[in-house]
Parts: structure tokens; sequence; C-alpha cells
């Protein structure tokens, strides 16, 4: 028996109370597959420039792919919007049971689009292809653990910060254990006074075809250099990795290295943990650690920036910040940069002491205070630091945490992979690491590597990114699709694409976003890095090293050339005309003019440029 096509969406009108199903074009399914593309596609659709993301008319897509349910790895959904932190386009991707329910819930759907505002707090519940809207009752208020414990099925949710829209709230999953983080998805939801979806449904049964197509993938990733890396240690190990390198940001972006690094990394997590998730699977999932009111599971983010980024050097300690972020609802990586900035603020005299004398790198309990402060805005302070490093910045006149596109960049320092500073800038929702990771081979080669190479690698992971996350593919057992792009196992659910074709989608879902965000007056003033990273690392193995704005410049000439921009970052009519996108591009997007191109030997930007590898996998 062959398994349901994803066909339609549901579309929820908040504002007036509705739910309809509604038909996906044919046309973009098939030029753009399902979550990012798809998303995309709606928001760029949907949306006129300068939409308030915070208002009525955007848009909260939360979407699956034509293969979801069936992959290996950890089941995923994709949350597209416009983001109240960037004002850019936003995709946000979360594990846990929630995708697995959506896909069972709605096995003929891609999922939900969601726009207007209710006029109370209100829980979306679906089940058995059909959603209804009820009132929330006294959830308003509760964190994410109290509020999945109060509904059942597989629930999505805001905590305070996202019902007070602080600009980076998550929508948590598994009362805190996943996250569709950074960029304030949570915030939309909020704006929205959409409380909770609590979904009821069962994952997919996969087809004969399907199953044999999972256990062969399953066992490829078990004995995959990644697979093996996941098991032995999961994302946590990217803080002795990243540290080894001198790549860490330490006490607020003041060192590369943190010389208790031991004291939070891998082996701290191991000692600490009291099981995994997804115990039983052969690739199992995050450590489960216990904390005062509960439990979590500490991700590598989450341990660099609530841990080296300040400068606090007891395992328990980061956990319980952490865990704080997630029965908060808020992205441990902008809020671990937020207090970053407030404390290096502080000692600089450009914040008021008193506003709390003991903030200070290495003082757990002071930085809770602030996290606190800053998910219910219950300080100037708190209030400010809600709407990000980039704006408190600017209030205050001070601050060197670095932002791109006002997001907060993550904990790896582009000074020591100077491929990083190309991928940050070029991150198509802002300061964002999971778009190309050429830290994870640059950072044994550094001066062996190329503009061509760095320039290869980002584009090429970019537009492989792109094609799996429209699938919605797990991040790292995805890793075995490199090689066909997915193609295999689209054949198995009756969909024909070969490797070139899901290529070509991957470069039409990236330059569609590029569209979008030119479209919001984004072009290359904004594709830059702070002038932070000009000053020398201080210490550890990439001591010295700076970026160099010169060869920055060059980079971003050869990234544009490669892409088939113009030099100000428009994607040119010749590119809009060979991936078939001259029909969805509207009058309000400017395009490029080829002629203002440049001309830069790069290497070709339509390969993978190398899957990005794990610090077990490789040798220094």
């Amino acid at each position: 028996m062959s398994p349901p096509v994803r066909r339609d969406v549901l579309r929820v009108d908040l504002s007036a109370g509705t739910v309809s199903r509604e038909r996906v074009p044919d046309d973009w399914r098939r030029d753009f597959l399902g979550g990012k593309g798809l998303g995309a596609r709606y928001l760029y659709d949907e949306l006129d420039a300068g939409t308030d993301p915070l208002g009525p008319d955007n848009r909260l897509c939360l979407l699956l792919g034509p293969l979801s349910g069936y992959l290996p790895g950890e089941s995923r959904y994709a949350a597209v919007t416009k983001s109240p932190l960037t004002g850019a386009f936003l995709d946000s991707y979360s594990g846990g049971s929630f995708a697995d329910a959506l896909a069972g819930a709605l096995p003929e759907a891609f999922g939900l689009v969601i726009e207007g505002v209710a006029d109370d707090p209100t829980v979306l519940t679906v089940r058995d292809g059909e959603a209804t809207l009820t009132g929330a009752g006294d959830l308003w208020g509760a964190d994410t653990v109290e509020t999945d414990a109060a509904l059942d099925g597989a629930v999505a949710c805001i905590g305070p910060a996202g019902e007070r829209r602080v600009a980076y709230a998550t929508i948590a999953c598994d009362a805190g254990d996943h996250h569709a983080g950074r960029g304030g998805a949570g915030a939309v939801m909020g704006a929205k006074r959409l409380k909770a979806v609590a979904v009821h449904g069962d994952p997919p049964d996969p087809s004969p075809a399907l199953a044999n197509l999972r256990e062969r993938y399953g066992a490829a990733y078990r004995d995959d250099d990644t697979g093996r890396w996941q098991a032995a240690g999961e994302t946590v190990e990217s803080v002795d990795f990243a540290n080894e390198v001198g790549v860490l940001s330490t006490r607020g972006w003041q060192g590369g290295r943190f010389e208790d690094a031991g004291d939070i990394g891998i082996e701290a997590v191991r000692e600490a943990a009291t099981g995994r998730e997804n115990a039983d699977d052969a690739v199992p999932g995050g450590f489960r650690v216990d904390v005062e009111d509960g439990e979590s599971v500490p991700r590598g983010g989450a341990l660099m920036s609530l841990g080296a980024g300040l400068g606090v050097d007891d395992f328990d300690a980061v956990a319980r910040l952490g865990a704080a972020c997630d029965r908060l609802g808020m992205d441990a990586i902008s809020a671990g940069n937020a207090v970053a900035w407030a404390t290096r603020a502080a000692d600089d005299g450009a914040i008021d002491p008193d506003v709390d004398p003991d903030l200070a790198f290495g003082d757990a309990d002071a930085a809770e205070r602030l996290l606190s402060a800053i998910a219910t805005r219950s300080t100037d302070l708190g209030d400010t630091l809600a709407d990000g490093v980039h704006d408190a910045r600017e209030r205050y006149g001070a601050g060197a945490v670095p932002t791109v596109k006002s997001m907060a960049l993550p904990a790896y320092d582009p000074r020591g992979a100077a491929g990083m500073a190309l991928a940050y800038a070029t991150s198509d929702r802002g300061g964002c690491h999971r778009r190309a990771r050429p830290v994870e081979r640059e950072a044994f080669a550094r001066d062996a590597w190329t503009t061509a190479d760095r320039v290869r690698t980002v584009v090429g992971a970019q537009n492989v990114r792109s094609t799996l996350w429209s699938l919605v593919v797990d991040d790292f057992a995805g890793e075995t699709m490199w090689e066909d792009l997915g193609a295999e196992w689209l054949t198995a659910v009756g969909l024909e694409y070969d490797r070139d074709s899901l290529a070509r989608v991957g470069e039409r879902v990236w330059t569609l976003v590029r569209l979008f965000n030119v479209r919001e007056g984004f072009d290359r003033e904004d594709d830059t890095l702070p002038a932070l990273f000009e000053d020398p690392l201080p210490d550890g193995p990439a001591a010295g090293r700076t970026v160099d704005r010169g060869a920055f410049e060059d980079m971003l000439d050869a990234y544009y050339a490669a892409r088939g921009w113009s030099v100000d970052g428009r994607p040119t009519d010749a590119l809009v005309d060979r991936l078939d996108l001259a029909a969805v591009v509207d009058a309000e997007t400017p395009l490029g003019n080829a002629a203002d191109g440049v001309v830069v030997d790069a290497g070709s930007g339509d390969g993978v440029g190398g899957r990005d590898r794990h610090p077990r996998s490789r040798e220094p």
C-alpha cells in the first residue's frame, strides 16, 4: 500500500476563529517540496514588504515534508515565519514527539499556516486530519513544562518569553526538551495569542519499501563518522572541539579558549547524565541530567553560550541556566549572549551597577536572575535585552557581543576559521552556524584553505541544507542523504526527482529566501561582521588571528559571483530565469543587474563542497 501524498495545508485564521483545508498548488509542491521551501513560498506570496512580524498579517507556518514520519533519525518539523528579531526570513527546526504526531494526524497535509490574532489566549488541537480552536484557560502565564503537562497529546507551546514577545522566544516541545529556537518564532506565536498546539496522532506506518529504506539508511548512519560522533557525545562534544581548536567564545567574546572547558564538556555531561533520549535507538539522542526542578537535556550551544560565554565553570550551574531557558521558552544562544553583553556593559560602566551589583562573569545566580528578567520584561534592562543585543547596544551605546542581521552569534569565533565569517555573514536568518559550518574542517587546515575552498563549502552546504530542510530531514542522520539528496526516498513515495533536480530545488529555495530578504531591504551592507573581529584573538591555538576586512570583502565578492548575484547582493534576472522563479518574483523585489556583478575565480557554487564533519571524525 502506497503512503498518502501530502497535498494540502490547514489554514488557521485566529482572528476569525476558523480552520479550513486548502490545496497546495502543484507547482509549489514540485518546486519547493515542503518544510523550508514551502514556507518560503507562502511567506513570499502572502506577506507584503514591511509586514510587522508581531502583527496579524504575519504567517506562522508549522510544516512537514513529503517524507515526514518515515526518515531515519529524529523526526522534525519546520517553523517558518518573519522574524521579530531580524525582520528577515526565519526557519527553525525542532525534533521530538510533536513532528511524528503531526505527521500521523495530518497524513495528507504539510501542516499548518496560521494567521491573524486571537481575541483571547488560545489552544489549537489537531486530530484526525482536522483542527479546532479552544480557550487556553489559565495556561497563559504557565511555563513550557507546566503547559505540556496540562495538555493531552504532543504539545508545541510557548512559555513566558513567548507571551511577552521576547524577540528570541522559542516554540517548545516535550516539556522544553526540544525547541524551534533562534529568531523568535515563539514571539510570533505569543503575539497571535496562541499558547499551544496539541496534536493527537501516531507516527505513520511505513510501507515495506520505506521500512527497508529506513533500516538501510539507519544502519549506514550508525557506521558513519557523524553517527558515531552523535552516539558518543551528541552536540555537547562541540564544547571540547571548539576549545581544542581555539574558537570557543569565552566571557563575552573576550577569548577563544575556556580554561575550564573540561568542567562543562563531554566528560562532565557523561558523569552527570541519568540516561539518554531515545535510549533504545541505535543512535541515541541527548543526555538527560537532573536539575533542581526536574530534568534537562543540555545541548552543545547552551553549554557554550551559558557556560564558557558567561565564564561559568560549574556544570550543574550551567545545566540549571539551560533548564531555565527551556522552561521560559527562550533561545539559550541569544539569551546567553544577552547576559554576556550586560556583564561586559556593567564592567565598562555603561549600565547602572545597581541593576544587579553581583552581575559578573562566573556568577550563575546573577545570570539566572537576568534571564528571568528578560523573559518576563520585569526590569528596564531585561525589557531592553528582550529585544536583542543589537537593540541594547543601540540604547546604551556600548557592547562588544557580535550580531549579524541583529542575531547574536553562536560560540564559534570566526577569527579562528575565516569560512565561518562568510557563513555567518551570508546566513539567510542572521548569525547562524547551522546553514554551513566550515569550521568543522577548516580549523584543522586554516592556512591551506583558499577563498575558493571557503566559498565552495559555504555555498554548497547552504544549498544542500535548503534541500534537506525542505524535506525536513534530521540534520545529523540526514547526512546519509547528501549523496543523492533524498532522490531514492522520494521515489519510494511516488515522487520522481534525481540529484540534479533536487540540487536545483536547494538553490531555488535559497534564492527565494534571499529575494524575500531583499524585498525587506537587506543588501550587502547587512552581509557583514562587526568590527570586534578585526581585533586579534588573545589566546589559544588561533591567538593573533583576525578577520581581515579587505580579505573578507574579497571573499564576499567571490560568494556573490558563485551565487550569480550582483555586487550589492541581489539575485539577477538571469539567475531568476534559470531557477524558474521569473513568474514568482513580484514588482516590489529589486533584482540585481548582471552587469554590476563581479568575476572572481571562486570555483563552482553548485557543488556540495564537502559535508560538515564532526570532531571525533577528524584528525588534526
